[in-house]
């Protein structure tokens, strides 16, 4: 294993997108960059990661998108969570709690 480099959990992409919009709508770019700095430099996302990620939630009326001005006054689509979105978001944190706290366990056990 790599220890530059960190893998996603399949599944987890999507819950730290949705997390990342749950302060505040952020287009693409901004979502990689908050996950990015939020993990310390952890994950570190590829649009060609993210993109996929965001058009698969947003087919699913988790997130909501609508075009407007970015920070430098370009254009961006910027990302939002939906009502579904923010009850997913709940649901899967507390899945997650659920299962890190059950790997942990495992693991200082058997340390």
């Amino acid at each position: 294993m790599d220890a530059t480099r960190t893998d996603l959990v399949k599944g987890t992409l999507d819950l730290l997108i949705l997390q990342a919009l749950d302060r505040e709508p952020m287009h693409g770019w901004g979502i990689a960059e908050s996950i990015e700095t939020h993990s310390n430099a952890v994950f570190l996302l590829q649009t060609g990661t993210v993109y996929p990620a965001l058009h698969r939630l947003l087919k699913r009326g988790l997130i909501a998108a609508e075009w407007r001005a970015s920070a430098n006054n370009r254009q961006a689509r910027f990302y939002r969570l939906t009502a579904a979105g923010r009850r997913r978001l709940a649901a899967e944190r507390a899945s997650w709690k659920r299962v890190s706290l059950a790997v942990n366990r495992v693991i200082d056990a058997l340390s």
